[in-house]
């Protein structure tokens, strides 16, 4: 089983990801394979302010199957332009999550 690994401490929100899966997928105007959650802005109790980027998958996800079947990376992660998604076995993927302080795993099933 394969995962995408998000490491959310350097993304920069700049939706290449969803723009990259909308445009492999053809999916229409309100749907998403992976969209950017945003959380904040806020300030912190020591006067610095919070805003953070969260790539998720969403149920239309497919990891895109058929590319990574051809030996390619999925299109989120091929166009990442921060170069902080990362795909591949879970075991791999979850060796790499280990050594980052802000980070999502999620399990792909095509």
């Amino acid at each position: 089983m394969n995962a995408l690994l998000i490491n959310y401490e350097f993304c920069s929100g700049c939706h290449a990801c969803e723009v990259a899966c909308k445009v492999e997928n053809d999916l229409p105007v309100g749907q998403f394979g992976i969209k950017i959650l945003q959380d904040g802005p806020r300030e912190l109790e020591n006067g610095k302010w919070e805003y953070n980027h969260l790539p998720m998958p969403t149920s239309l996800c497919d990891g895109c199957a058929k590319r990574v079947e051809e030996g390619r990376l999925p299109k989120c992660v091929h166009h990442c332009q921060a170069g902080v998604m990362n795909f591949g076995p879970v075991e791999e993927m979850a060796k790499i999550a280990a050594t980052m302080k802000k980070c999502a795993l999620f399990t792909i099933e095509a």
